[in-house]
């Protein structure tokens, strides 16, 4: 299970600062270029517009490809012309992460100060701490930025509050913390507006669009356990008699629809799901999707029901566990209760999975020796 915010509010400053006047537009420079400052310590120069390969990896990413290995350098990079007086913006070296920030930086001179968080979102990486306290007073004293600006505010994601004390780096460093939107986009809104907020930059939706992106990662993520549990059923159908296909087909067609209940059709349906608890709305879905696809081998494909009840308990329990997958990815979870829901559920997910597969033997061992 993944988990990322602990669910602690954000805070909107953490010491009072005056915003940098300087927000003229800039050119465009070369993508992640290096350049050597004046204090000696290297600035990456970068850019407003993603070219073909950023936009691929990008798709290539919520497809899992190099998923744990897309991230930028971290360090300083320079957006435009920034000038000393130009804002620095904090963010995660997570490449998909640095990219939406810096496409909505286009024309705006800006600094950037990528934390390393070891390739994570600024969300998740500030439940795991990496985007910290330390790193950000760490990446201030290795970038020298106090040599590149005149001002002394950061401006980070409204997201990685959970991580970072604004107090301990305004009395470690000097520096203050003003946070900012929650979403890029709205990031140049935010600057032009004297780095004021609306209310509808402190809160984060989790629309259709937002729910239905997480599907891909998550197929990738189970698609092996899918064709592993597939050719199972094809063991456990033997033997090869004239009603082999009657249930293998149904069987199977159990375990497609456990496999797409808990990948895609959980995050779609969501919000309409009833419970609170992840593992009781996974388990809601589950025996829908099971009891639907059972009724459909049924009246079509004429399977028996005990190899349907073999395969179902198990899939009701893959539904179940890839719902409680999704609590990382919410903006209403944490993680001491997804600790607490895993706590709870894992056992009886075991012994309904142990039960159809007790089944299941008991099955074939009837077939084989009858």
């Amino acid at each position: 299970m993944r988990s990322c915010a602990d669910g602690a509010s954000p805070r909107e400053s953490d010491c009072q600062s005056k915003a940098p006047t300087t927000l003229g537009g800039g050119g465009g420079d070369g993508c992640c270029q290096r350049d050597q400052s004046s204090s000696g310590v290297a600035v990456r120069k970068t850019s407003g517009r993603l070219g073909y390969r950023d936009i691929l990896g990008g798709w290539g990413v919520r497809w899992g490809f190099r998923r744990m290995r897309y991230r930028v350098v971290p360090g300083l990079y320079a957006i435009g012309e920034p000038t000393p007086d130009s804002p620095v913006l904090v963010t995660a070296n997570y490449k998909l992460t640095f990219d939406a920030l810096r496409r909505e930086l286009k024309g705006i001179p800006a600094w950037i100060l990528v934390l390393d968080t070891q390739g994570v979102n600024v969300w998740c990486a500030a439940g795991k701490g990496t985007f910290g306290t330390m790193e950000l007073v760490r990446r201030l004293t290795e970038t020298q930025l106090d040599r590149h600006v005149r001002h002394r505010t950061l401006v980070l994601p409204q997201l990685g509050a959970t991580g970072v004390s604004g107090h301990e780096i305004h009395a470690r460093t000097g520096w203050c913390v003003v946070w900012g939107p929650v979403l890029a986009r709205d990031v140049p809104t935010f600057l032009a507006n004297g780095w004021k907020k609306t209310q509808s930059m402190r809160v984060i939706s989790f629309r259709l669009y937002d729910r239905a992106v997480l599907a891909p990662i998550e197929i990738v993520h189970a698609f092996k356990w899918f064709v592993a549990f597939v050719l199972a059923i094809a063991v456990f159908s033997m033997p090869m008699d004239k009603a082999y296909w009657s249930r293998v087909l149904g069987m199977e067609l159990l375990a497609t629809a456990s496999f797409f209940a808990g990948t895609v059709a959980f995050p779609l349906l969501l919000p309409f799901l009833p419970f609170r608890a992840f593992a009781l709305k996974g388990l809601t879905l589950g025996l829908v999707a099971i009891l639907s696809a059972g009724l459909l081998a049924v009246a079509t494909l004429k399977t028996p029901v005990l190899p349907l009840a073999a395969v179902g308990m198990p899939g009701v329990a893959i539904v179940v566990w890839l719902a409680m997958n999704f609590t990382g990815c919410t903006t209403f979870t944490s993680q001491t209760g997804a600790a607490l829901e895993l706590k709870l559920a894992w056992k009886p997910l075991l012994a309904l999975a142990a039960a159809g597969l007790v089944l299941a033997v008991a099955m074939l061992m009837a077939n084989l020796f009858a």
